[in-house]
């Protein structure tokens, strides 16, 4: 196992270009096993992206719409996974990887209306071969800076040529209006020019407030039409 952590690190120091040329051969074993390891969990993204595609055909049928505007994947860059190991003070193993973190492999999927996201997740979770593992409704209780989603850790089977891997995979489910807050948010609290104020903070939970309300009123004007439509 220390030899196995010494490599991870060499590994880390080549990923953020810090490495030694002569250490190539001691990390040239690791990296292969590295790549499988992501392998897997972007196979694990494709599972649960399929599942969410094949329920969106068969309730475009049921509601006359599509219930999901756009699916994003992302892997976890090898940086962001040597800084979260680092801060929880976990080895440098690819053990440690897969029993610890989480959110290496992640979905988001960003719905029309709230009731969307709701009626998705459920028809996720009833599904034989997903398994629950945290749910966190920031949708019912959003985080204090306004942001609103709700937050799935579920575990699924990847079948390979000679074995079964149980992997895990986060998924965010919001709808546009939510999305579009939290990427503008995103941009400017974590990549702003000048100082992220008490009053800036202030003015874009307000805005949160205001995407709040834009998918009330939209979810309303959605069921007028609904109850309008059976009267004809």
């Amino acid at each position: 196992m220390k030899e196995r952590e010494l490599n991870f690190e060499l590994f880390a120091q080549r990923m953020q270009g810090l490495y030694d040329a002569g250490s190539a051969d001691q990390v040239r074993p690791y990296l292969r096993e590295y790549e499988r390891l992501m392998a897997y969990y972007r196979c694990a993204m494709m599972e649960i992206e399929t599942k969410f595609n094949v329920l969106d055909e068969e309730l475009s049928l049921q509601y006359d719409r599509n219930p999901i505007s756009s699916i994003k994947t992302r892997l976890k860059s090898p940086g962001s996974i040597i800084d979260k190991l680092r801060r929880r003070g976990l080895p440098m193993t690819l053990e440690a990887i897969e029993e610890n973190l989480n959110d290496i492999a992640g979905i988001r999927v960003v719905c029309s209306f709230p009731e969307d996201v709701y009626r998705l997740a459920d028809a996720l979770l009833k599904q034989d071969d997903v398994t629950l593992l945290q749910r966190k409704d920031y949708i019912e209780n959003p985080k204090e800076n306004g942001y609103r989603s709700l937050h799935l850790i579920v575990a699924v089977p990847i079948f390979l040529v000679h074995e079964k891997r149980i992997m895990r995979v986060e998924i965010q489910l919001r709808t546009i209006a939510m999305d579009c807050w939290a990427s503008l948010e995103h941009q400017l609290r974590y990549k702003k020019e000048g100082n992220f104020t008490p009053d800036i903070a202030r003015e874009l939970k307000e805005c949160a407030d205001i995407s709040a309300e834009l998918d009330r009123r939209m979810d309303g004007v959605k069921n007028y039409l609904k109850t309008h439509k059976k009267k004809e």
